[in-house]
């Protein structure tokens, strides 16, 4: 593996019986940067973050993590990595405290080092004044939070987070992603998978598409936003009677003389095919004096991009096909 990658896998290879759930997928995370995995239920993420967790044992191909190789030197790639799954996996009967105490005691931590690390991460987190409280009366938001502190106890230079906010309400996700640009900014890398799309747009240095096992896409957000083909030119006049007008002026950029869409009441907009559309549209409107509240371009946005890969609408939900191949292996 280079130097400059945290995470390197090649060709993983991983069967459940008759499901093939990975065919020889490539994954790359450049240290200090987050790759994000996008999927359809049962695409095989989660599978792959268990195989470079060392939780699983691939059936093919090779990786390494952390300078390591996951199936040659488990223990090694375990001491430098977080992992952060669908579900808190911290201990319901346990303070706070307890859990980071706890999990500092797995890593081998000096009592004093580990004393000093959870109010470290009980403070970063903003659970200090629930630090000495069971997790039975912790919400389903400071769970998670909990959860992923856990994960960073050791201050790991690799972090897997499989689907952290599934369940959190859109104020604590933002949250989350606070954290997750802190720990980018401190040096961590970090491997997300999720089921919101704005999720890897806002957080993700590179995404990878999977689909049926296999990459099918692996570039920056706005570059696979250009999958689509066009982009779209929204304009809001100030006064309502400047409508005619900013409907011609959009029908002369429009792509394949599309029809003018009214986004919403008083804002219309048409694909166009490339930037130039954007001057060309403002030209017009000084010409004309017409003056507008709102003028974007925007590309298309992450969700249409993955249907258009996948043929899918993405869903916020539980992987079932993956969570039932969890269940083979532990049994």
């Amino acid at each position: 593996m280079a130097e400059d990658y945290a995470v390197e896998a090649e060709g993983l290879i991983k069967n459940f019986k008759e499901t093939k759930a990975l065919k020889g997928i490539d994954l790359a995370v450049p240290r200090g940067t987050v790759l994000g995995v996008l999927g359809p239920n049962g695409a095989g993420k989660t599978t792959a973050v268990r195989i470079l967790a060392t939780l699983l044992r691939a059936d093919g191909g090779h990786a390494r993590v952390a300078g390591y190789d996951v199936a040659k030197k488990p223990s090694e790639v375990r001491k430098r990595i977080g992992l952060t799954g669908q579900y808190a996996s911290v201990d319901e009967e346990l303070t706070g405290r307890e859990n980071l105490l706890m999990i500092a005691a797995l890593l081998n931590m000096p009592g004093r080092s580990a004393k000093a690390r959870a109010k470290e991460l009980l403070e970063w987190f903003d659970l200090t004044e629930a630090a000495d409280r069971t997790l039975k009366t912790y919400s389903g938001g400071m769970r998670r939070r909990l959860d992923l502190a856990a994960s960073l106890t050791g201050h790991p230079e690799v972090v897997f987070l499989d689907e952290p906010t599934t369940g959190l309400d859109p104020a604590k996700r933002e949250d989350m992603w606070d954290v997750v640009r802190d720990i980018v900014g401190r040096g961590t890398s970090v491997l997300l998978t999720t089921q919101y799309l704005e999720e890897a747009d806002a957080l993700a240095d590179d995404i990878v598409v999977i689909n049926h096992g296999e990459v099918i896409a692996h570039d920056t957000a706005d570059n696979l936003k250009r999958v689509v083909g066009s982009q779209t030119l929204r304009v809001r006049p100030t006064t309502p009677s400047n409508a005619d007008a900013v409907k011609e002026i959009l029908a002369g950029v429009a792509t394949d003389r599309a029809p003018i869409d009214e986004y919403r009441p008083g804002e219309y907009s048409v694909p166009v095919l490339d930037d130039s559309a954007l001057s060309t549209v403002v030209a017009q409107l000084a010409a004309r004096q017409v003056n507008v509240t709102e003028l974007s371009l925007q590309l298309p946005s992450l969700d249409e991009v993955f249907f258009t890969l996948t043929g899918q609408r993405q869903r916020p939900s539980t992987d079932a096909a993956e969570a039932g191949q969890d269940q083979e292996v532990a049994g």
